[in-house]
């Protein structure tokens, strides 16, 4: 299609963005929210010197972060379908960029861990709202694609983040890594003021926003929906999981340093892009959803077997690997069998979705610590294996409520 080269003011919502621009700015929006909680990871044992409190203080940052992560989506989730999609994210990349800044010269650790839960909350309409944008540009099969290259990225942002992290802390301070989170979130800025509305003023919600509970009676009540949002979750919850006892089982278990520690997590993200870019592979999302709920709940068992043997780092990291890859496959397939099983209501979807991954992660992570971590560890995987196989074979075997969501797609 023809574009008007010069549409600079008043015409902006007549231009069309690229294919290329959306996935680009997708991906980026889908990385936000987990660079935000995990990037400063590396740095916390200089944070207790820092603020002169100790580790459990410093870790409520990371508490609040995620908890403002859930939050946020389930806020600006709503505001998306009421008010369009462009709006809420210029929105969220402003209280973003000042709660940023205010962290660089947070007076002491109570005004950082505040700040860190505004930072979450803002970070979370990147996340949310880039699921609605791919749900109201595309459908069937390129949906599906759209949604597995933002679901890969947010399964192996909250792994690659630390990575990244760890290299930045290399040549500079905590606050450097915040600094470039500043930067990151200047680029998203210029990215919002190009990117053109998706979501016209016809099929906004016509709901006050004052009812917007009652977007979420709605998606609520799709019962098929809901179980590939708890599917979703759980299988978050072993990532969070993984990424909450990896240091203590590979540093202080196995005796690993911190840099081969790094090298880890690398392989271990690849293990889940590689999962997620499967996922595009089957014909059917169904498929791909039973497959990989299998695979995690075969794999987590293994996993668990093997923590309690006590069996070599070659075993572990073999069928963390594999876990890994099967949490990716899970990811893409059930986001888009959600997100088109409650289209009608696309940004609440998106925003209950995203913000109960978070929630379950809050809730996982700090499980894995307690008692014996290899025990803890193995034992949480199994059961959030098993629960995530339920839902989603419940889900897969459910026929009803997404007949309208499904009809949808052939528009």
């Amino acid at each position: 299609m023809k574009q008007n080269k010069k549409t600079w003011k008043g015409t902006s919502t007549k231009r069309r963005n690229s294919a290329f621009f959306l996935f680009v700015f997708l991906g980026m929006l889908t990385a936000f929210g987990p660079f935000v909680t995990d990037m400063y990871l590396p740095s916390l044992p200089t944070m207790t010197s820092f603020f002169n409190t100790s580790t459990s203080m410093v870790q409520l940052g990371l508490t609040f972060s995620m908890l403002g992560l859930a939050a946020g989506q389930i806020l600006f989730g709503p505001l998306s379908d009421k008010l369009g999609r462009r709006t809420p994210l210029i929105v969220s990349m402003i209280l973003f960029l000042v709660s940023t800044l205010a962290c660089l010269f947070a007076p002491n650790i109570e005004v950082f861990i505040a700040l860190r839960f505004v930072q979450g909350t803002a970070g979370a309409g990147g996340i949310v709202i880039s699921r609605s944008i791919a749900t109201d540009k595309f459908k069937g099969a390129n949906l599906a694609t759209a949604l597995a290259v933002t679901g890969a990225i947010n399964g192996v942002a909250p792994v690659t983040a630390p990575v990244i992290g760890g290299a930045v802390l290399k040549v500079t301070n905590w606050q450097g890594i915040f600094a470039v989170l500043f930067v990151l979130g200047l680029l998203l800025m210029a990215g919002c003021l190009h990117f053109n509305e998706s979501l016209s003023r016809t099929k906004r919600s016509k709901e006050k926003l004052s009812h917007t509970l009652n977007l979420f009676k709605i998606v609520l009540q799709k019962r098929r929906y809901m179980m590939y949002v708890l599917e979703l979750a759980f299988s978050q919850a072993i990532l969070f999981g993984y990424i909450a006892a990896s240091p203590f089982i590979i540093q202080q278990h196995y005796g690993f340093s911190p840099f081969a520690f790094s090298l880890f997590f690398a392989a271990n993200a690849a293990a889940m892009i590689s999962g997620a870019g499967m996922s595009v592979k089957f014909k059917r999302q169904e498929t791909c959803i039973v497959t990989s709920c299998t695979g995690m709940l075969v794999c987590s068992a293994l996993v668990c077997g093997a923590l309690a043997s006590g069996a070599s780092i070659v075993v572990f990291e073999s069928l963390l690997f594999v876990l890994l890859f099967m949490v990716g496959l899970s990811f893409t397939s059930a986001t888009t069998l959600a997100m088109q099983a409650a289209r009608e209501q696309a940004g609440t979807a998106s925003a209950l979705l995203g913000a109960s991954g978070f929630l379950f992660g809050s809730i996982v992570s700090p499980l894995v610590g307690m008692g014996n971590i290899l025990i803890s560890t193995g034992v949480t995987f199994v059961i959030c294996a098993i629960a995530a196989c339920v839902c989603g074979l419940l889900a897969v075997r459910w026929k009803e409520p997404v007949s309208n969501a499904a009809q949808s797609l052939a528009c």
